[in-house]
């Protein structure tokens, strides 16, 4: 399953928000030395109750939109 996701990083708390168009994930940590993505990893699979082992950002490493494979 693929999803489309929206990164604010350097936010108050950890939330996701279901939107019309994926997630907006918005994370405590900043945009530096990867730390936004291992964030976004973590809170995906604690929201979807799976190993971040199954997460995988395909597209936007570097971008706030990002597209993420959910392994089966």
């Amino acid at each position: 399953m693929r999803i489309s996701i929206t990164v604010k990083p350097n936010s108050r708390l950890d939330k996701i928000e279901k939107t019309e168009n994926g997630y907006d994930i918005h994370v405590r940590a900043v945009p530096i030395e990867n730390k936004a993505n291992i964030a976004v990893i973590k809170l995906l699979s604690e929201y979807f109750d799976i190993p971040k082992s199954r997460i995988v950002i395909i597209s936007g490493l570097k971008s706030k939109r990002k597209i993420v494979e959910i392994k089966k």
